[in-house]
């Protein structure tokens, strides 16, 4: 690492966010918190992903106190419903039949916390879902990819198949908006310097 280039925990263990960071080239270490991601009734989605994504940041900065620590959370959601990862495949099956023909909304909340200073930033993207053709849709439950993920599909994945458009930062949808990063940085007294083909986390001069 670069002398006075800090490392930026990810308290995720998302392969995905940790990929796109990677486009960046941070130095990038993973904590991945245990965190209930259960809504509490009456909860409104954005405050739900704000909220599990400041929990997120909050346990691994205890963990890690001199590190800058950024967390998100991402939510599917249609109207005021909330849709988490699928308990089984039958659970993700039934979720893309609701979702299917219909446009939800993506949220995704990213937290950084640094020095006891703490910055937040909510992204929204609409994504439209084909409409419901069942060998199309058993063929991608079968695959698995959406086993783990909110909403039940991975647009950057098989799950494009599923997607007929996308208004909004497609990135949001996949868990890590990088555009709002530079000035959410700032906000807490970081920002980013480019190193060759890369990019070094520091702190603001």
């Amino acid at each position: 690492m670069t002398l006075g280039a800090l490392t930026l925990v990810l308290a995720s263990g998302s392969p995905r966010r940790r990929e796109l960071l990677g486009r960046l080239g941070l130095d990038v270490a993973i904590v991945a918190p245990d965190v209930d991601e259960s809504p509490i009734p009456g909860e409104p989605p954005p405050i739900h992903a704000l909220r599990l994504a400041r929990e997120k940041a909050h346990r691994v900065a205890a963990l890690h106190p001199s590190l800058p620590v950024l967390a998100a959370d991402t939510v599917v959601t249609l109207g005021e419903k909330i849709f988490g990862k699928p308990a089984s495949r039958a659970d993700a099956a039934t979720m893309l039949a609701e979702l299917a023909g219909r446009t939800h909304v993506v949220l995704t909340a990213l937290v950084i916390r640094w020095e006891g200073r703490e910055a937040t930033h909510l992204e929204a993207a609409r994504v439209a879902i084909v409409p419901f053709a069942q060998p199309l849709f058993d063929w991608y439950v079968a695959t698995g990819e959406g086993d783990d993920k909110a909403g039940a599909y991975a647009v950057q994945g098989k799950g494009a198949a599923l997607v007929e458009r996308v208004e909004g930062n497609v990135q949001a949808v996949m868990g890590l908006p990088l555009a709002p990063l530079p000035a959410l940085l700032a906000r807490v007294g970081l920002e980013l310097a480019v190193d060759g083909d890369r990019l070094l986390l520091s702190r603001r001069a």
